[in-house]
């Protein structure tokens, strides 16, 4: 049977998006998530120690984020998303079957090596199959319900953390994390891609660079968006590895702790869902869901009680639309060819401000309580928020004195 035009993009779009809902889900559904900070301190690091670990997983990222995405212009970008799961598979290994300080260390490179390669690749693979397929309006809503079933993943995997671990102890969730790991990578394999890449990958990939760099000096808008992901993301995702040791703050048993943080993620894939209605919202809007967000985070890690869970799940959700939303406005600013370069470069600056964060994070913590910490990290949402209001206002006098 012949397909008509019509089902045709909408077969490839069921593919793309099937594919991309699998791996997303697949690639949070770690086991380990909930519990690798409590790893850590039980094998006796110091807060400054896991903050360190936390800082190399990021500075990994800086070093590799940027070359990442230029591999990803010049070459295949679905290669560059199987590679990256089994490297992540390799040092999560190493953190069970080795637990020191050299091994978490090695684990984290290998698992910043792997996040490296498919940033920017997965958001430019994406946008470019939909736009291929007449489609590129829905990039918001598909990247939003991807990010639901990746935080489904993680939700899943926070419930069966906790009786995995209770029967396996590390060994059992380690080594249920290779293992999804790899099925990640297998998953990755499907996803379509007919970009055709350029040839002389070696001698193009500085060229997209400096291409990709020269669009964002020379647009006030791509600089715009592409300076508000940072803003937008470091902070609540550099706050995401403390939530264990906040919730455990609360005095319940660390079997607990997986169960209360898949209340906080519950929330997030909620938010993420809301991604399409959300598209409606200008700058302005964005502006309040950060502030509201910011709000609801300062209250609830200070509350110190399950009401005060809720209220920083409920912040997590703002953040993530936000992020989402932010993404949305970049991929549709940037040129097809330089897609996965600048999408690294704004990823570059969110490893950059999440490197900032944890060692604020460390230095806050040696005093404070993790509550206290999680309110003070708030603010700077607020000012993100003042700084978009100012930026709208702004934009309508520049307008108005076009008009005039």
């Amino acid at each position: 049977m012949t397909l008509s035009p019509a089902r045709v993009p909408a077969t490839g779009v069921r593919r793309l998006t099937t594919t991309l809902y699998g791996y997303a889900f697949l690639d949070d559904f770690v086991l380990l998530y909930p519990v690798y900070v409590l790893l850590f301190a039980d094998t006796g690091m110091s807060l400054w120690q896991i903050s360190s670990l936390f800082a190399l997983w990021s500075v990994t990222g800086v070093v590799l984020e940027v070359p990442s995405g230029a591999w990803a212009d010049a070459m295949s970008r679905r290669r560059l998303l199987w590679i990256g799961p089994l490297l992540t598979a390799a040092g999560f290994a190493l953190w069970v079957a080795l637990p020191s300080y050299g091994a978490f260390a090695a684990g984290f490179v290998l698992w910043g090596a792997g996040g490296a390669l498919g940033s920017g690749a997965l958001e430019a693979l994406v946008y470019d199959e939909l736009d291929r397929l007449d489609a590129a309006g829905r990039y918001a809503r598909v990247m939003g319900r991807a990010r639901a079933a990746r935080l489904l993943g993680t939700v899943a995997s926070l419930g069966l953390a906790g009786p995995v671990f209770a029967r396996g102890g590390y060994a059992a969730v380690g080594a249920a994390s290779v293992l999804v790991c790899v099925l990640t990578a297998l998953t990755a394999t499907r996803f379509p891609e007919h970009r055709v890449r350029p040839e002389g990958v070696g001698d193009s990939r500085p060229a997209t660079l400096r291409a990709g760099l020269a669009e964002v000096r020379g647009d006030r808008a791509v600089r715009g968006a592409l300076l508000l992901i940072p803003a937008v993301a470091a902070v609540w995702g550099a706050l995401d590895e403390y939530t264990p040791l906040l919730v455990r703050d609360l005095g319940v048993a660390e079997a607990t702790v997986p169960y209360l943080i898949m209340l906080i993620w519950a929330g997030v894939t909620l938010g993420s869902l809301l991604t399409g209605p959300a598209e409606r919202l200008g700058t302005t809007g964005l502006a309040l869901l950060l502030a509201g967000a910011a709000l609801a985070l300062a209250v609830g890690a200070m509350a110190r009680s399950l009401a005060g869970v809720a209220l920083v799940s409920l912040a997590f959700a703002g953040f993530q639309l936000a992020e989402v939303l932010a993404d949305a406005r970049l991929q549709h600013r940037i040129d097809e060819s330089r897609r996965a370069t600048l999408t690294s470069v704004a990823s570059l600056g969110t490893e950059l401000a999440t490197i900032a964060t944890f060692g604020v994070y460390a230095l806050l913590g040696t005093d404070l309580a993790h509550g206290t910490v999680f309110a003070v990290l708030a603010i700077p949402y607020l000012l993100t928020a003042l700084a978009l209001v100012r930026a709208r206002a702004a934009t309508a006098r520049r307008s108005s004195y076009g008009a005039s």
